[in-house]
Protein backbone atom coordinates (compact mmCIF):
# COMPACT_ATOMS: atom_id res chain seq x y z
CA UNK A 1 0.00 0.00 0.00
CA UNK A 2 1.23 3.54 -0.75
CA UNK A 3 1.51 5.87 1.95
CA UNK A 4 -0.93 9.22 1.63
CA UNK A 5 1.02 12.22 0.53
CA UNK A 6 1.89 14.25 3.97
CA UNK A 7 -0.35 17.73 2.98
CA UNK A 8 1.83 20.41 1.78
CA UNK A 9 1.87 24.24 2.78
CA UNK A 10 1.19 24.59 -1.20
CA UNK A 11 -2.26 22.17 -0.32
CA UNK A 12 -3.46 24.72 1.84
CA UNK A 13 -2.62 27.90 -0.13
CA UNK A 14 -4.86 26.44 -2.88
CA UNK A 15 -7.20 25.62 -0.66
CA UNK A 16 -7.79 29.12 0.75
CA UNK A 17 -7.48 30.84 -2.50
CA UNK A 18 -4.06 32.48 -1.75
CA UNK A 19 -0.73 32.53 -2.34
CA UNK A 20 1.76 30.09 -0.63
CA UNK A 21 3.83 33.15 0.83
CA UNK A 22 0.05 34.58 1.80
CA UNK A 23 -0.49 31.19 3.43
CA UNK A 24 2.68 30.72 5.21
CA UNK A 25 2.62 34.13 7.03
CA UNK A 26 -1.10 33.11 8.30
CA UNK A 27 0.04 29.99 9.81
CA UNK A 28 3.02 31.47 11.81
CA UNK A 29 2.03 33.61 14.73
CA UNK A 30 5.16 35.60 14.51
CA UNK A 31 4.24 37.43 10.98
CA UNK A 32 -0.13 36.82 11.08
CA UNK A 33 -0.71 40.47 11.50
CA UNK A 34 0.74 40.63 7.69
CA UNK A 35 -2.23 39.45 6.25
CA UNK A 36 -6.06 40.69 6.74
CA UNK A 37 -7.86 38.39 9.15
CA UNK A 38 -10.58 37.61 7.29
CA UNK A 39 -7.68 35.84 5.14
CA UNK A 40 -5.59 34.76 8.24
CA UNK A 41 -8.90 33.15 9.01
CA UNK A 42 -9.38 31.26 5.91
CA UNK A 43 -6.11 29.99 5.70
CA UNK A 44 -6.33 28.39 9.28
CA UNK A 45 -9.53 26.95 8.46
CA UNK A 46 -8.08 25.24 5.35
CA UNK A 47 -5.46 23.71 7.07
CA UNK A 48 -7.26 22.12 10.40
CA UNK A 49 -10.04 20.89 7.02
CA UNK A 50 -6.76 19.38 5.85
CA UNK A 51 -4.85 18.08 9.00
CA UNK A 52 -1.88 20.35 7.95
CA UNK A 53 1.16 20.14 10.56
CA UNK A 54 3.85 22.63 9.73
CA UNK A 55 7.42 20.81 9.09
CA UNK A 56 9.59 22.87 11.72
CA UNK A 57 12.67 21.37 9.87
CA UNK A 58 12.12 23.07 6.78
CA UNK A 59 11.30 26.02 8.46
CA UNK A 60 14.28 26.36 10.16
CA UNK A 61 16.04 25.47 6.83
CA UNK A 62 14.30 28.73 5.03
CA UNK A 63 14.52 30.93 7.98
CA UNK A 64 17.88 30.02 9.72
CA UNK A 65 15.83 29.70 13.07
CA UNK A 66 14.40 27.31 14.96
CA UNK A 67 11.95 29.16 16.96
CA UNK A 68 12.94 27.25 20.03
CA UNK A 69 14.73 28.87 22.80
CA UNK A 70 16.91 27.02 26.17
CA UNK A 71 15.50 27.60 29.45
CA UNK A 72 18.62 27.15 31.96
CA UNK A 73 17.54 26.44 35.86
CA UNK A 74 19.46 25.40 38.59
CA UNK A 75 16.58 23.22 40.29
CA UNK A 76 12.83 22.44 38.88
CA UNK A 77 11.84 21.08 42.45
CA UNK A 78 12.18 25.18 43.41
CA UNK A 79 8.39 26.26 43.49
CA UNK A 80 9.73 29.74 42.34
CA UNK A 81 10.39 28.18 38.72
CA UNK A 82 7.40 27.38 37.45
CA UNK A 83 5.59 30.69 37.24
CA UNK A 84 8.66 31.95 35.73
CA UNK A 85 8.16 28.90 33.32
CA UNK A 86 4.82 29.97 32.40
CA UNK A 87 5.45 33.83 32.26
CA UNK A 88 8.12 33.06 29.38
CA UNK A 89 5.78 30.65 27.58
CA UNK A 90 2.72 32.98 27.44
CA UNK A 91 5.12 35.11 25.81
CA UNK A 92 7.20 32.86 23.13
CA UNK A 93 4.12 30.45 22.28
CA UNK A 94 1.65 33.22 20.80
CA UNK A 95 4.88 34.36 18.86
CA UNK A 96 5.68 30.89 17.78
CA UNK A 97 8.59 29.95 19.60
CA UNK A 98 8.61 26.70 22.46
CA UNK A 99 11.12 26.56 25.23
CA UNK A 100 13.49 23.28 26.04
CA UNK A 101 14.23 23.10 29.42
CA UNK A 102 16.77 22.37 31.29
CA UNK A 103 17.93 21.66 35.23
CA UNK A 104 21.33 21.83 35.99
CA UNK A 105 21.12 20.91 38.99
CA UNK A 106 23.77 23.48 40.51
CA UNK A 107 26.15 21.16 38.49
CA UNK A 108 28.44 23.47 37.14
CA UNK A 109 29.71 20.30 34.64
CA UNK A 110 26.34 19.53 34.04
CA UNK A 111 25.33 22.89 33.05
CA UNK A 112 27.89 23.32 30.33
CA UNK A 113 26.95 19.62 28.90
CA UNK A 114 23.00 21.04 28.99
CA UNK A 115 23.67 23.94 27.41
CA UNK A 116 26.10 22.66 24.73
CA UNK A 117 23.43 20.26 24.37
CA UNK A 118 20.32 23.02 23.24
CA UNK A 119 23.21 24.90 21.18
CA UNK A 120 23.61 21.67 19.06
CA UNK A 121 19.17 21.89 18.78
CA UNK A 122 20.25 25.36 17.47
CA UNK A 123 17.85 27.10 20.08
CA UNK A 124 17.63 31.11 18.46
CA UNK A 125 18.68 32.41 22.59
CA UNK A 126 18.83 31.22 25.94
CA UNK A 127 17.11 32.75 29.45
CA UNK A 128 19.36 31.78 32.01
CA UNK A 129 18.63 31.48 35.81
CA UNK A 130 21.64 29.90 36.80
CA UNK A 131 24.24 32.63 36.32
CA UNK A 132 27.00 33.02 39.08
CA UNK A 133 28.85 36.26 39.76
CA UNK A 134 31.84 35.10 37.55
CA UNK A 135 30.52 32.62 34.96
CA UNK A 136 32.80 31.55 31.92
CA UNK A 137 30.50 29.89 29.97
CA UNK A 138 28.30 32.37 30.10
CA UNK A 139 31.03 34.96 29.33
CA UNK A 140 32.03 32.72 26.17
CA UNK A 141 28.36 32.69 24.91
CA UNK A 142 28.38 36.21 24.94
CA UNK A 143 31.25 36.53 22.67
CA UNK A 144 30.23 34.02 20.85
CA UNK A 145 27.26 36.07 20.06
CA UNK A 146 24.51 33.57 21.34
CA UNK A 147 21.83 36.22 22.62
CA UNK A 148 21.25 35.77 26.00
CA UNK A 149 19.06 36.93 28.91
CA UNK A 150 19.08 36.72 32.54
CA UNK A 151 16.64 36.22 34.98
CA UNK A 152 16.87 36.56 38.68
CA UNK A 153 20.66 37.26 38.56
CA UNK A 154 23.88 39.08 37.10
CA UNK A 155 27.16 38.13 36.13
CA UNK A 156 29.48 40.95 37.10
CA UNK A 157 31.05 43.19 33.98
CA UNK A 158 29.01 41.53 31.60
CA UNK A 159 26.81 43.61 29.59
CA UNK A 160 23.67 41.24 28.90
CA UNK A 161 20.19 41.79 29.39
CA UNK A 162 18.55 40.53 32.29
CA UNK A 163 15.32 41.07 34.15
CA UNK A 164 15.71 40.98 38.03
CA UNK A 165 13.53 41.52 41.06
CA UNK A 166 14.33 44.47 43.35
CA UNK A 167 16.08 42.96 46.10
CA UNK A 168 17.34 45.89 48.03
CA UNK A 169 13.60 47.24 48.05
CA UNK A 170 12.77 43.56 49.75
CA UNK A 171 15.10 43.03 52.11
CA UNK A 172 14.42 47.10 53.53
CA UNK A 173 10.68 46.01 53.20
CA UNK A 174 11.29 43.18 55.55
CA UNK A 175 13.94 44.51 57.96
CA UNK A 176 11.63 47.65 57.97
CA UNK A 177 8.39 45.68 59.06
CA UNK A 178 10.54 44.38 61.83
CA UNK A 179 11.70 46.86 63.16
CA UNK A 180 8.45 49.22 63.59
CA UNK A 181 7.23 45.80 65.46
CA UNK A 182 9.55 46.56 68.28
CA UNK A 183 12.95 44.41 67.01
CA UNK A 184 16.13 45.66 67.97
CA UNK A 185 18.55 42.52 67.09
CA UNK A 186 17.92 40.85 63.89
CA UNK A 187 20.11 37.95 62.10
CA UNK A 188 20.17 37.74 58.62
CA UNK A 189 20.38 34.45 56.86
CA UNK A 190 22.11 34.80 53.37
CA UNK A 191 22.55 32.57 50.24
CA UNK A 192 25.52 31.98 48.73
CA UNK A 193 27.79 35.09 47.70
CA UNK A 194 28.92 33.62 44.40
CA UNK A 195 25.70 34.97 43.10
CA UNK A 196 24.64 38.11 42.56
CA UNK A 197 21.31 37.70 44.26
CA UNK A 198 23.21 36.43 47.12
CA UNK A 199 25.51 39.48 47.19
CA UNK A 200 22.70 41.86 46.75
CA UNK A 201 20.44 40.96 49.15
CA UNK A 202 23.20 40.67 52.10
CA UNK A 203 24.87 44.87 50.88
CA UNK A 204 20.84 46.08 51.35
CA UNK A 205 20.37 44.15 54.76
CA UNK A 206 23.61 45.59 55.83
CA UNK A 207 22.25 48.77 55.15
CA UNK A 208 19.18 48.66 56.28
CA UNK A 209 19.73 47.91 59.87
CA UNK A 210 22.41 50.85 59.54
CA UNK A 211 19.71 52.95 58.29
CA UNK A 212 17.55 51.74 60.83
CA UNK A 213 19.39 51.95 64.06
CA UNK A 214 19.28 48.12 64.40
CA UNK A 215 22.38 46.10 66.50
CA UNK A 216 24.97 45.21 63.45
CA UNK A 217 27.90 42.77 63.28
CA UNK A 218 28.80 40.34 61.43
CA UNK A 219 27.63 37.88 64.42
CA UNK A 220 24.31 38.79 62.92
CA UNK A 221 25.31 38.06 59.39
CA UNK A 222 25.28 33.51 57.98
CA UNK A 223 26.06 32.47 54.87
CA UNK A 224 23.98 29.50 53.44
CA UNK A 225 26.23 27.10 51.07
CA UNK A 226 23.20 26.35 48.55
CA UNK A 227 19.83 27.89 48.44
CA UNK A 228 18.17 25.55 49.93
CA UNK A 229 15.95 24.23 53.12
CA UNK A 230 18.92 22.59 54.80
CA UNK A 231 21.13 24.51 53.94
CA UNK A 232 19.21 27.67 55.93
CA UNK A 233 18.83 25.32 58.67
CA UNK A 234 22.77 24.75 58.81
CA UNK A 235 23.37 28.19 58.71
CA UNK A 236 21.05 29.11 61.15
CA UNK A 237 21.80 26.59 63.46
CA UNK A 238 25.67 27.82 63.80
CA UNK A 239 24.16 31.43 64.37
CA UNK A 240 22.69 29.92 67.23
CA UNK A 241 24.88 27.58 68.58
CA UNK A 242 27.07 30.26 68.83
CA UNK A 243 24.91 32.28 71.30
CA UNK A 244 23.78 34.86 69.43
CA UNK A 245 21.07 36.63 70.51
CA UNK A 246 18.18 37.69 68.16
CA UNK A 247 14.60 38.26 68.00
CA UNK A 248 13.87 38.06 64.39
CA UNK A 249 15.59 36.72 61.22
CA UNK A 250 15.30 37.62 57.78
CA UNK A 251 15.97 34.81 55.26
CA UNK A 252 17.46 35.91 51.60
CA UNK A 253 14.76 33.13 50.27
CA UNK A 254 12.20 30.81 51.25
CA UNK A 255 13.84 27.64 50.76
CA UNK A 256 16.29 29.32 53.48
CA UNK A 257 13.48 30.82 55.61
CA UNK A 258 11.81 27.04 55.87
CA UNK A 259 15.40 25.57 57.07
CA UNK A 260 14.96 28.62 59.83
CA UNK A 261 11.43 27.61 60.80
CA UNK A 262 13.51 23.78 61.30
CA UNK A 263 16.45 25.18 63.43
CA UNK A 264 14.26 27.18 65.76
CA UNK A 265 11.23 24.06 66.52
CA UNK A 266 14.94 21.90 67.21
CA UNK A 267 15.39 24.06 70.00
CA UNK A 268 11.96 24.06 71.40
CA UNK A 269 11.18 27.71 70.24
CA UNK A 270 7.96 29.15 69.13
CA UNK A 271 8.05 31.20 66.00
CA UNK A 272 6.91 34.00 66.68
CA UNK A 273 6.44 34.03 70.20
CA UNK A 274 10.21 33.54 70.51
CA UNK A 275 11.71 34.06 66.95
CA UNK A 276 10.21 36.14 64.03
CA UNK A 277 11.31 34.86 60.74
CA UNK A 278 10.42 36.53 56.90
CA UNK A 279 11.69 35.23 53.53
CA UNK A 280 11.66 36.40 49.80
CA UNK A 281 10.30 35.26 47.07
CA UNK A 282 6.73 34.35 48.19
CA UNK A 283 6.55 30.99 46.45
CA UNK A 284 3.13 29.16 46.72
CA UNK A 285 1.30 27.54 49.53
CA UNK A 286 3.44 29.58 51.90
CA UNK A 287 0.08 30.50 53.28
CA UNK A 288 -0.94 26.72 54.53
CA UNK A 289 2.34 26.69 56.69
CA UNK A 290 2.15 26.89 60.46
CA UNK A 291 2.87 29.75 60.96
CA UNK A 292 2.58 31.30 57.69
CA UNK A 293 5.72 32.88 56.47
CA UNK A 294 5.46 36.85 56.28
CA UNK A 295 7.84 36.80 52.64
CA UNK A 296 8.75 39.27 49.74
CA UNK A 297 6.31 38.83 46.78
CA UNK A 298 8.36 38.45 43.52
CA UNK A 299 6.46 39.12 40.37
CA UNK A 300 7.78 35.43 39.09
CA UNK A 301 5.15 35.13 36.07
CA UNK A 302 6.35 38.67 34.93
CA UNK A 303 9.73 38.31 35.36
CA UNK A 304 9.72 35.25 33.20
CA UNK A 305 7.14 37.15 30.56
CA UNK A 306 9.68 40.27 30.28
CA UNK A 307 12.50 37.86 29.92
CA UNK A 308 11.01 36.19 26.96
CA UNK A 309 10.38 39.51 25.48
CA UNK A 310 13.73 40.42 25.85
CA UNK A 311 15.25 37.35 24.45
CA UNK A 312 12.73 37.73 21.24
CA UNK A 313 13.74 41.34 20.79
CA UNK A 314 17.43 40.02 20.66
CA UNK A 315 16.84 37.43 18.29
CA UNK A 316 15.28 40.05 16.10
CA UNK A 317 17.85 42.55 16.26
CA UNK A 318 21.02 41.63 17.71
CA UNK A 319 22.85 44.47 17.27
CA UNK A 320 20.07 46.73 19.97
CA UNK A 321 22.12 47.90 23.16
CA UNK A 322 21.83 45.64 26.27
CA UNK A 323 19.17 46.68 28.45
CA UNK A 324 18.06 45.73 32.24
CA UNK A 325 14.75 45.60 34.05
CA UNK A 326 14.04 45.99 37.81
CA UNK A 327 10.70 44.36 38.87
CA UNK A 328 9.01 46.25 41.88
CA UNK A 329 8.37 43.79 44.78
CA UNK A 330 6.16 43.76 48.15
CA UNK A 331 5.94 42.49 51.57
CA UNK A 332 3.27 40.26 52.23
CA UNK A 333 2.57 40.21 55.86
CA UNK A 334 1.83 36.66 57.49
CA UNK A 335 1.41 34.93 61.09
CA UNK A 336 5.48 34.52 61.00
CA UNK A 337 6.39 38.19 62.11
CA UNK A 338 5.02 39.25 65.60
CA UNK A 339 6.89 42.19 68.83
CA UNK A 340 9.35 40.07 70.19
CA UNK A 341 9.27 39.23 74.04
CA UNK A 342 10.62 40.98 76.76
CA UNK A 343 13.17 38.29 77.03
CA UNK A 344 13.82 37.64 73.57
CA UNK A 345 16.95 39.11 73.02
CA UNK A 346 18.63 36.98 75.84
CA UNK A 347 20.61 33.93 75.09
CA UNK A 348 18.89 30.81 75.30
CA UNK A 349 20.47 27.16 76.76
CA UNK A 350 19.25 24.43 73.82
CA UNK A 351 17.85 21.58 74.07
CA UNK A 352 19.71 17.52 73.83
CA UNK A 353 19.86 17.27 69.91
CA UNK A 354 17.13 15.35 69.03
CA UNK A 355 14.52 16.47 71.61
CA UNK A 356 13.00 19.49 70.21
CA UNK A 357 10.26 20.02 68.37
CA UNK A 358 9.05 23.59 69.34
CA UNK A 359 4.73 24.09 69.32
CA UNK A 360 3.22 25.37 66.10
CA UNK A 361 5.99 25.03 63.50
CA UNK A 362 4.03 22.03 60.67
CA UNK A 363 3.75 22.59 57.39
CA UNK A 364 1.67 20.62 54.77
CA UNK A 365 4.53 19.36 52.50
CA UNK A 366 7.91 18.88 52.28
CA UNK A 367 10.07 21.50 50.43
CA UNK A 368 13.21 20.20 48.30
CA UNK A 369 16.26 19.87 50.36
CA UNK A 370 19.92 19.65 49.46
Amino acid sequence: MLRPRPVRLRDVADTAGVHPATASRALNPATRARVSAATARRVLRAAEDLGYRPNPIARSLKTARSHTVGLVVPDLTNPCFPPLVRGIESVLEPAGHHAWIVDTHHDPRREHAQVDSLRSRQVDGLIVATALRDHPQLRALHADGVPLVLVNRRVDGLDVPCVTPDDASGITQAVAHLAALGHTRVAFVGGPATTSTGAARARAFLHAVRDLGLAEGPALLTEAARWSEAAGARALRALLDAGVACSAVVAANDLLALGCYDAVAERGLRCPADISVVGFNDMPFLARLRPALTTVRVPHHEVGAEAARMLLDCVAGPARPARSLLLPVSLVVRASTAPPRADSGRRRSLPPPGTGGGPGLTRPWAAPSD
